[in-house]
């Protein structure tokens, strides 16, 4: 079907405050969307359908049935298969006046720089922290608007941080707001989220993108906006810029920004639900294996040994059976794998295995 610009964007460009000349900003914009989950996808859909016209996905991950309650824009079919990709084509079919191009690989320290440089705008669809202030200090490097978004259970974060004021200096990044990286705050996975607050969340971030680009409003800058979805209550925390680009190069030249999830894992360290499974049927081989459960409330089609949350691990507390095979277990492998490598690290010779995808992957 042929359709024109005006046709397609028709009830947005009737917006006196957008007309033509907002249109033809939104058009000429590029915008960065780092994470293709339950923020990003949403974001990235909406942004192509309001008329941006270059976007760029970034995601290593794959499409996982548990991600589908609230990444609507992936189906069944999709199951396994990279999410830069199925979103890119997606997009490509709903919106025909955007280009849309991916990476299908995580965001890191080494590439961060050339991604986000080509850019105007970049967008934090992310749920992991270290990748968050990856993205927040490489903007305030590179002098980069970052459009920010978190979800925890019932409560989203929105902010726009690093925005270039009418004095010439920059707005408050996510280090005035949280200065260092929390280590015990959960991800999605872990604790959970309901698909409604992620949903509303993504498209305040969205908004914000749009308001930036034609101009229009009051962006959610020097201020970070708390949601919380089961109360409908909402506040704004003021933001003063006081932790600045100088200070941030230095904590970039020190940082790693690591984050276990982006981590390619050792096949030798791993054990498949197919093998788990046959090891479980065998009342001889059960006997001879240790499970830990490295989640708790974990809901488990198998008894564990032991349950100690990540966040509590300590090999030096553990006693140890060196006769015995450890497998590690939580929802999607992540935290089972760190746990393994700690274990592996303390005992070189210990014969110990991080399920494979975790319990989401056993129970397919």
């Amino acid at each position: 079907m042929s359709v024109t610009k005006n046709q397609f964007f028709k009830r947005q460009i009737t917006l006196s405050e957008i007309g033509e000349v907002g249109q033809g900003k939104l058009q000429k914009s590029s915008v960065l969307v780092v994470g293709c989950g339950g923020l990003g996808s949403p974001i990235a859909v909406y942004l192509a359908a309001s008329g941006i016209g270059k976007i760029h996905l970034v995601d290593f991950d794959t499409v996982d049935v548990s991600n589908l309650h609230r990444q609507v824009f992936y189906a069944l079919d999709d199951v396994n298969k990279p999410k830069a990709a199925v979103l890119s084509e997606f997009i490509k079919k709903r919106a025909p006046f955007t280009e849309v191009t991916f990476t299908n690989k995580p965001i890191t320290k080494d590439n961060v720089f050339g991604l986000i440089s080509q850019f105007d705008i970049v967008v934090d669809g992310t749920d992991s922290l270290p990748t968050k202030y990856l993205l927040n200090d490489a903007c305030v490097l590179k002098k980069k608007p970052l459009v920010y978004g978190s979800l925890y259970k019932f409560d989203g974060y929105v902010s726009t941080f690093n925005v270039l004021q009418k004095d010439g200096t920059y707005s408050a990044n996510l280090r005035d707001a949280f200065p260092e990286m929390a280590t015990d705050i959960p991800n999605c996975s872990e604790a959970g989220t309901m698909n409604s607050i992620v949903g509303m969340i993504a498209t305040q971030q969205v908004n914000e993108v749009l308001k930036l680009i034609t101009g229009i409003g009051k962006p959610l800058s020097n201020e970070l906006l708390i949601y919380n979805s089961l109360q409908n209550t909402q506040l704004k925390m003021k933001l003063k810029p006081a932790v600045l680009k100088d200070k941030i190069a230095k904590l970039f030249e020190v940082q790693t920004y690591f984050d276990a999830v982006c981590e390619l894992q050792n096949k030798d360290w791993q054990i498949s639900s197919e093998e788990l499974k046959e090891y479980l049927s065998l009342e001889k081989q059960s006997k001879s294996l240790e499970l830990i459960a490295v989640l708790p409330n974990l809901k488990l089609p198998f008894k564990v040994d032991q349950t100690i949350p990540i966040q509590e691990f300590n090999v030096d507390a553990i006693k140890i059976d060196l006769n015995k095979t450890y497998v590690m277990v939580c929802q999607r492998g992540f935290n089972s794998y760190k746990a393994t490598k700690m274990l592996k690290k303390k005992y070189p010779t210990l014969k110990v295995l991080s399920l494979f995808g975790g319990i989401s992957n056993y129970n397919k």
